[in-house]
């Protein structure tokens, strides 16, 4: 599968991003409930394994906050590669409201 990536910087540290973005699957939950199905997430240190379904296209990704940055890295089906670009757009902008 194709894969994706974007990365966020901030200056929270590793604990404070990750606090922040405890709650974040819930709140992409809430803000796209139209567009995103299936949403699931579950958190292991630093690192949320999340995965769901948008216009019929599965994605998984990992969020890994470290230091200094928050990474992104997700696989997307070879069928929403058209998309890719507003898919990462669209995840890092709501990973830099989160740490804002």
């Amino acid at each position: 599968m194709p894969g994706f990536s974007t990365q966020v910087p901030h200056n929270l540290g590793r604990e404070s991003a990750t606090e922040r973005l405890k709650g974040f699957v819930q709140i992409i939950q809430q803000r796209y409930q139209d567009q995103v199905k299936d949403l699931q997430g579950e958190w292991n240190d630093n690192v949320l394994d999340v995965s769901f379904s948008t216009y019929g296209f599965k994605i998984k990704a990992n969020v890994v906050v470290e230091d200094d940055s928050v990474k992104l890295n997700g696989e997307l089906p070879f069928t929403a590669m058209a998309f890719r670009g507003k898919i990462e757009q669209s995840i890092k902008g709501e990973l830099e409201k989160a740490l804002a």
